[in-house]
């Protein structure tokens, strides 16, 4: 059994569930943490004062934490969907969509990476999209969910090589898991373009990824096949 930890905040959404459930097999890891909105404490990726609570849960509780995994994001709710036209911005949906892809993760990196092992290989990784990528934009459309994408992989970015300084043996990286059958893509099911992966394959893909990585690969975003995605 290993002596580390590994924390999955999302862990109730289709893919953050099944990267628990895999990671709770596995030997390396002696302890698998979940966070989501009804967890004990519960952490609301909108909500910085939860997500503080939560990494000041683990300080001193559990074994030094070597991986954690963001598993969050929003491309529609209810009442909105990834808009078509500049017709469809709004300046609300836009911030919404900033808030939980960009912002929230980002504040989950403030609060989490500090309580990380200060030495030796962490991981502290965070759902991107392919569609974040600019120079990968063919189809243009989905404003605000592309461009807030892009924002993160900016932070992403900014935070590996921060982070490299404080860890040398650091990994800080987005992770694009494909089209999943989630409740995320389902709104989408009729566009025949994409191969959708049942949630346990795209984590299990995940996961070897990541296990794969190196720190000379820290601030990048890799697709669930270890394929480099561009900026």
């Amino acid at each position: 059994m290993g002596e580390s930890s590994a924390v999955i905040i999302g862990a109730r959404g289709g893919i953050g569930a099944a990267l628990a459930e895999l990671l709770e097999k596995d030997p390396n890891y002696a302890q698998v943490i979940q966070f989501h909105r009804e967890s004990a404490p519960p952490l609301d990726i909108v909500d910085e004062a939860s997500i503080a609570a939560a990494a000041a849960s683990l300080t001193a509780t559990h074994p030094p934490i070597s991986l954690v995994i963001l598993a969050t994001g929003l491309l529609h709710s209810a009442q909105k969907g990834p808009e078509k036209s500049l017709r469809e911005l709004d300046p609300d949906w836009m911030m919404e969509n900033y808030r939980i892809n960009a912002v929230g993760p980002a504040l989950v990196a403030k609060h989490f990476l500090p309580i990380m092992a200060k030495q030796g290989p962490i991981c502290f990784a965070a759902l991107s999209a392919r569609v974040g990528s600019i120079s990968d934009n063919r189809l243009g459309g989905w404003h605000s969910y592309r461009a807030s994408k892009s924002a993160l992989n900016m932070f992403i970015r900014n935070i590996a090589i921060e982070w490299q300084r404080k860890n040398p043996q650091s990994v800080v990286v987005g992770l694009h898991p494909g089209t999943v059958e989630t409740a995320l893509s389902a709104p989408f099911k009729g566009n025949p373009a994409h191969e959708r992966f049942t949630p346990a394959r795209a984590a299990g893909d995940m996961l070897h990824t990541l296990h794969g990585l190196k720190p000379e690969q820290s601030g990048q975003i890799f697709a669930y096949d270890g394929s480099l995605v561009a900026p």
